[in-house]
């Protein structure tokens, strides 16, 4: 009897339900993908940050001028241990690595002095995504003789790709040929790249670098973590943040998620006080059979559990269509937004469908003013 009496109910109050219905779905979804995107928000965008370049620097402990080396340089050899890491091995913590040594250059006849920064330049387009290449990119590491210039060294040499480039240190020579024009926005685009081996060469300092910049993945907390694992294996360096990055992509983050957090809360406030206004109209429209059924001898408690039945069953349906169309939601905004699917959370559905039936029954709470009713007063108000 009382499975057929909530059929009957929801039957009669169909229209009245399926607004409450569209609501809950619409919360669900809106929520759902929300949420789906808020815990994989930190993965997508520490991924996207990464773009910004290294946010690490590993130099000499040596402050310069102390050793006997210029500028206290260090040798390769040195960098092992964040080299096991870049290429999986060892801890595997999956880092871009890309040792550098500057050096103070001439151009021909002396008139122009330049920085020549050798690097691994195979390495660079990974760590920094944005450079804008006029021209061809060096791709092999041992190449000798092509160069990258940036564009405002490249205006003062007067030079374009394909044209040769010849470099001075002291009584040393490097001949190149210019490959492509650097534009960065930066100190680099006045600054000559070559290969690490080029500059070493020219520099008298085989097997020495400058400064190694290194991009740890993760978010600041688990990149903060990482770099201590690996600064005791790193003897005689330091290896330190550049803080300007990693406080950006930790606000940035914080604010994004907040941002989620409190527009999931709006949406459900928003959803409740739908289903309040629907389920306080059928509260009106019940009055009579709930009168009819207190004439009849039914009890409010019953009475009750057939409301709060009803309201958990709307919160089931629209939490559980939500969650999943919320899902697939959130899977369009991450391409959209990251150009790859967000990842699916299985923990987001559970949690979806207990706060839509929560809201359900919030809504319902206009409800129990039927226990008021009084059957005498309802069945004259009927004649």
């Amino acid at each position: 009897m009382f499975w057929r009496v909530l059929r009957q109910m929801i039957v009669r109050g169909r229209g009245r339900l399926a607004v409450a219905l569209v609501a809950l779905v619409s919360g669900a979804t809106a929520s759902a993908a929300l949420l789906n995107l808020e815990f994989d928000a930190e993965r997508k965008f520490t991924r996207e940050l990464r773009t910004l370049g290294p946010n690490y620097l590993v130099r000499s402990a040596v402050p310069a001028g102390a050793s006997d080396e210029p500028g206290a340089v260090f040798n390769e050899e040195a960098l092992e241990p964040l080299l096991r890491a870049a290429h999986g091995d060892g801890d595997g913590l999956g880092m871009e690595v890309a040792p550098s040594l500057y050096v103070i250059v001439r151009s021909p006849g002396g008139e122009t002095s330049l920085v020549l920064a050798g690097t691994w330049l195979d390495e660079y387009p990974r760590l920094t995504p944005w450079w804008s290449v006029n021209g061809a990119w060096v791709t092999d590491r041992e190449n000798a003789n092509a160069c990258l210039v940036g564009q405002q060294a490249a205006a003062k040499l007067r030079v374009r790709p394909g044209s040769p480039l010849e470099l001075h240190y002291g009584e040393r020579t490097a001949a190149l040929r210019v490959a492509g024009i650097v534009s960065t926005g930066g100190a680099e685009d006045d600054q000559v790249f070559t290969n690490l081996v080029v500059a070493q060469q020219l520099a008298g300092l085989p097997g020495k670098i400058s400064v190694a910049e290194v991009s740890v993945p993760g978010s600041p907390r688990e990149a903060e973590k990482k770099a201590a694992q690996l600064a005791p294996q790193l003897a005689g360096l330091e290896m330190r943040p550049l803080r300007q990055i990693a406080e950006a992509e930790g606000q940035l983050l914080a604010r994004v998620q907040d941002l989620l957090f409190w527009s999931v809360g709006l949406i459900l406030v928003l959803t409740a006080l739908c289903v309040l206004a629907t389920t306080l109209a059928l509260a009106v429209e019940r009055r009579a059979d709930v009168g009819l059924m207190k004439a009849l001898g039914g009890q409010m408690t019953r009475i009750v559990r057939l409301f709060l039945v009803e309201a958990g069953l709307l919160g089931a349906a629209g939490g559980m269509a939500g969650a999943v169309m919320g899902t697939l939601l959130s899977a369009w905004i991450g391409r959209q937004v990251f150009g790859t699917a967000t990842s699916v959370r299985f923990e987001v559905i559970p949690l979806i469908l207990a706060v839509m039936v929560a809201v359900a029954l919030l809504g319902a709470l206009p409800l129990r003013l039927l226990s008021h009713v009084r059957p005498g007063t309802v069945l004259r108000e009927s004649e």
